[in-house]
């Protein structure tokens, strides 16, 4: 049976062991365009590849009826079991569109403080001259709204050193015709990525 002396040695040694793996942690700038992953879920490498790819497509695609499309986003629902801020995708594509001056957008989600700035203009604090006009609001000729979906495959339980992982995720984005009701434009990024991971280990 161990002697206390010895009780308290063991523990500062731990105490000391656990100390040091803490505190010598360490960070390191990585380049935002570079492809990081430290396993199959969906990281910020992911995002950057699907935005780039359906921002362009939504680039080259042509209204021949309007010179400048006015869209309304209604974001990118999360179908994947993992907790995703999917918001990061639809507002970088927002993004890359206004910038391109190709599109106007709407900003749906000012809508209600838009209301109530117009509500507060009217209760005579500001001057009739300067009063937001009625009526002037832009009606959007699009929606676009999308859906991030995956499937995660596990090996089978056997005997093994490492076990490997699986995920799919695909992201679907449409663009639909507020009079008509038709989706005149769609496309889609797909990832795979496998990693594997010792069955033992930190």
């Amino acid at each position: 049976m161990p002697t206390l002396t010895k009780t308290l040695q063991l523990t500062a040694l731990l105490l000391a062991f656990s100390t040091g793996i803490t505190g010598c942690a360490t960070t390191r700038d990585i380049n935002p365009n570079a492809s990081v992953h430290y396993d199959a879920s969906f990281d910020f490498s992911d995002k950057k590849q699907i935005v780039n790819h359906l921002s362009q497509s939504l680039l080259e695609f042509v209204d021949l009826n309007n010179s400048k499309p006015v869209l309304i986003s209604y974001g990118v629902g999360n179908q994947t079991s993992e907790h995703i801020n999917t918001g990061g995708i639809s507002d970088d594509i927002r993004l890359a569109l206004v910038q391109s001056g190709k599109y106007q957008l709407i900003n749906e989600s000012q809508r209600a403080n838009i209301a109530d700035e117009s509500d507060f203009q009217k209760t005579g604090a500001v001057p009739a001259s300067q009063r937001i006009s009625q009526g002037r609001q832009l009606g959007a000729d699009y929606i676009l709204a999308g859906t991030l979906r995956s499937i995660v495959k596990e090996q089978p339980r056997q005997i093994r050193i490492t076990k490997k992982k699986l995920v799919h995720y695909s992201l679907n984005l449409e663009l639909t015709d507020t009079e008509t009701g038709a989706v005149t434009w769609a496309d889609k990024v797909e990832i795979a990525r496998e990693s594997s991971r010792p069955i033992i280990g930190w």
